[in-house]
C-alpha cells in the first residue's frame, strides 16, 4: 500500500521522517513517498482528503475531522514559546491590531491563535511562510507572524519581537501550544492506520537515537540554518509531547479548539 506522507518544508518535520526516509525503521511491506510543501499547500490538500497521511495546522482539523484522525506522535508542541509577531519597532497589542500583517495562511494555528490575541480580525495579507521574514524586513510588510525556524533567525535582520503566541498561550492556560498535527485518513482501515502510527512513531524514535545523520538530513530543509540553530529548533518542537500527545498535550488540543469555537470530535489513532 502507497502511504504518502505530506510534511512541511522545515527542519522538525525533515528530522522525525528520517527513520522511514533512512531505511533504519523497517517500513512492513508498506511504501512511504514523502510530499514536501508549504503547512498552508497541505492545509488546503487536506481538505480535499489528498494524502494518506498529512502534517497539518491544528486549526485546519476540526474542518476535516469526519476524514482524518489524529495521530499520537508528530506534533509540535511549544512550552511557553511558539509562533513570533516581529517588526522593525516594538508594538503594542493596540498598535498590532490596526497594522498590516503578514500571515503565513488564514487555516494556520499561528493565524488563529493571533485573532485570540487581537480579539478578533485584523488587517493582513497572506504570504508563504518563508517570504515573511524577508518582507518585514525590507519594509514591505509593516510587521509578519513568524512560524517555523523565523522564530530563531529573525534578530539577524534586526527586527523585534512583538508577541509570541506560545509565552501568551502558556500564560493564559498553563498549558503548551499545539501548532501543527501529524493526521491519517481514516478510510485506510483500523489496521493500516495501526500499522503505519507505529512505523512513524518509531520514525520519531530512530532520529532521537542517531540524532548526528538525523539532524544533517534535517538541516536541509531549513533555509540555510547552521547546524547549531538547527539542533535549537528540533529541541524546541521534537520533544517528549512530540513522542507522544499524553494528558497534558490531549488537553491542550481541545482546550485550543474549545476557545476557538470548534467543537470537533477529537479522535486519536490507538
Amino acid at each position: 500500500m502507497l502511504i504518502r506522507v505530506g510534511f512541511s518544508a522545515d527542519p522538525d518535520d525533515a528530522f522525525m521522517y528520517w527513520g522511514v526516509a533512512s531505511g533504519t525503521v523497517d517500513a512492513r511491506g508498506y511504501e512511504f513517498e514523502p510530499v514536501i510543501e508549504d503547512i498552508q499547500t497541505l492545509n488546503e490538500w487536506a481538505l480535499e482528503g489528498r494524502l494518506e497521511v498529512t502534517a497539518m495546522s491544528l486549526a485546519t482539523f476540526p474542518r476535516v475531522s469526519d476524514r482524518y484522525v489524529l495521530l499520537p506522535h508528530g506534533a509540535s508542541l511549544g512550552s511557553g514559546y511558539g509562533p513570533v509577531v516581529v517588526a522593525p519597532e516594538e508594538l503594542s497589542l493596540d498598535d498590532l491590531r490596526v497594522t498590516t500583517i503578514a500571515v503565513p495562511g488564514e487555516l494556520t494555528t499561528a493565524y488563529m491563535v493571533l485573532r485570540m490575541v487581537l480579539g478578533g480580525d485584523f488587517p493582513h495579507i497572506v504570504l508563504p511562510f518563508d517570504e515573511i521574514l524577508p518582507a518585514v524586513a525590507r519594509g514591505e510588510a509593516a510587521a509578519g507572524l513568524l512560524i517555523h525556524e523565523g522564530q530563531l533567525t529573525y534578530r539577524d535582520t534586526g527586527l523585534v519581537k512583538c508577541i509570541d503566541l506560545g509565552e501568551w498561550w502558556l500564560l493564559e492556560t498553563g498549558l503548551p501550544l499545539p501548532l501543527g498535527v501529524n493526521t491519517i485518513r481514516s478510510d485506510l482501515g483500523e489496521q493500516a492506520m495501526r500499522d503505519v502510527s507505529e512505523i512513524l512513531r518509531e520514525s520519531i524514535d530512530a532520529a532521537l537515537e542517531h540524532r548526528e545523520p538525523a539532524l544533517q538530513y534535517a538541516l536541509g530543509f531549513g533555509r540555510g540554518m547552521d547546524a547549531e540553530r538547527g539542533d535549537k529548533f528540533i529541541g524546541m518542537y521534537v520533544n517528549e509531547l512530540t513522542r507522544d500527545f499524553g494528558d497534558e498535550g490531549r488537553e491542550a488540543v481541545r482546550e485550543l479548539l474549545a476557545r476557538a469555537g470548534h467543537a470537533a470530535d477529537v479522535q486519536f489513532v490507538g
